[in-house]
């Protein structure tokens, strides 16, 4: 299924194939526009030259990542504090879902547990979990 969120082909491309990608830019989509966050993902796969992996952005040197971020045109309009966002993210991706995010919502029991996974994604509280569950519902067909 095609996915039409940061309005730029590549961009919907990658969301549409990473679940990493997905939940990246759901959570840079605060205090910019979500155009400009769900085009983050893309713009930090361009950089690293190849698509994401939880692994690689858990283990990648903070400061590094964060000037990676940082780099003109900008991936958020708080580069260092959602870099710091995205990599515990990563982490916890890694330490409870073998770096597969897609498990979050493959491996739910239900409706209730998947809302409870995505409330405790670092960056995820109840209103961004709820737009993210209503997203997979629309975009991806998840039940």
């Amino acid at each position: 299924m095609r996915i039409q969120l940061a309005q730029r082909d590549e961009a919907d491309e990658l969301l549409g194939r990473s679940p990493l990608a997905l939940l990246v830019g759901m959570l840079l989509d605060q205090q910019i526009p979500m155009e400009w966050a769900f085009t983050g993902p893309y713009t930090i796969s361009e950089r690293l030259g190849h698509d994401l992996t939880a692994d690689e952005i858990a283990s990648y040197d903070p400061e590094a990542f964060a000037a990676l971020l940082a780099e003109k045109p900008a991936v958020h309009r708080y580069p260092k504090s959602m870099a710091a966002r995205v990599q515990q993210l990563a982490a916890y991706l890694v330490e409870h879902y073998d770096g597969r995010p897609e498990k979050i919502w493959s491996d739910a029991a239900d409706g209730k547990d998947l809302v409870k996974r995505l409330q405790a994604l670092p960056g995820y509280g109840k209103q961004k979990a709820q737009i993210f569950l209503a997203l997979l519902g629309k975009q991806l067909g998840v039940q």
